[in-house]
């Protein structure tokens, strides 16, 4: 029972990871009614700007406190994002109002592969770090319960935390405010909202700066783990089976996809592993996606779309 506990908390850590960077992709696309896939293209532009910041802001201002370095790169980096979400919308978004929606499909493909040469270009390509102080050392739980306790990873416990705030707040935001009542309007029908008065370019800079903050701490977190690199865009592609079960535009369907998808990978892998060979974390996401496509379509939280003709 130990071992499957500890399994079980590991995947829902991981979970809770894989939801902060589906929430990206559901963000955009209550805004724009398009799936964004330069998602992980921002992840990854995101880390490398605070893994840079990081290194550079000590030697611009000439001094060793890492806290406060880290602190001021932290607002580099979402300063860069925000003007991010500017550009795009100024010089992509704001061109392409009211058109058809493969149109802007293909339009964040251009933005992901532009981000990936601009990131290189401006930060390097090289493998970097991010050390925001997280420990990484083992935590020894409930050892009076099971014999030898649960051994839980402290920074993917932090990590898990961050996310599930992050991931309430944003919800709060989408559901309580009038900015967020304005994003939804602006999704189900552009040419309505902006007949009421919602300027769709101001939404649009403002959804995009949102993802790029949560763009930016989920970068935060993988980069802490696994350092940044340019596979860390390929992480991103785990949270597009975590919006398939969620749905394309519910926050609490992306929590709850991203749980799913995490324990799901980890119980597999250990249980069923040994008996179909290694390798299923890898595709385990991906067969649970196309089974829910088969048979909901929408995800368990999303909006079931009903044409009338």
């Amino acid at each position: 029972m130990g071992f499957f506990l500890e399994t079980l908390f590991g995947g829902l850590m991981v979970g809770m990871l894989y939801s902060l960077i589906a929430i990206g992709f559901v963000l955009i696309y209550k805004a724009s009614g398009v799936f964004n896939f330069a998602q992980g293209a921002m992840v990854l532009f995101a880390a490398l700007a605070m893994a840079r910041f990081s290194e550079w802001i000590p030697k611009w201002l000439g001094f060793e406190n890492p806290i406060l370095a880290n602190l001021l790169a932290f607002v580099a980096a979402m300063a860069v994002m925000v003007a991010v979400a500017w550009l795009i919308e100024r010089l992509v978004l704001g061109k392409l109002v009211n058109q058809e929606g493969i149109t802007l499909l293909m339009a964040t493909l251009g933005i992901a592969y532009f981000l990936d040469g601009l990131g290189q270009s401006i930060f390097g390509n090289d493998i970097y770090k991010i050390d925001v102080g997280m420990p990484k050392d083992p935590l020894m739980v409930l050892e009076n319960v099971f014999e030898g306790g649960l051994l839980l990873n402290k920074e993917d416990l932090i990590a898990a935390v961050i996310a599930a705030a992050l991931v309430a707040v944003l919800a709060l935001f989408f559901q309580k405010t009038s900015t967020g009542r304005a994003l939804r309007a602006v999704a189900d029908d552009h040419q309505a909202a902006q007949s009421i008065g919602i300027p769709l370019n101001r939404i649009w800079v403002i959804v995009w700066s949102v993802a790029g903050f949560a763009a930016l701490v989920a970068g935060i977190i993988w980069g802490s783990k696994l350092g940044v690199q340019f596979s860390l865009s390929l992480v991103a592609l785990k949270a597009l089976p975590v919006v398939i079960l969620g749905g394309l535009t519910s926050i609490p369907g992306a929590i709850v996809g991203g749980l799913l998808i995490g324990v799901g990978e980890k119980l597999s892998e250990i249980y069923l592993g040994p008996m179909l060979g290694g390798g299923i974390e890898i595709w385990f996401a991906y067969v649970l996606a196309l089974v829910f496509l088969l048979v909901r379509p929408q995800g368990l939280f999303g909006e079931k779309i009903i044409d009338r003709v």
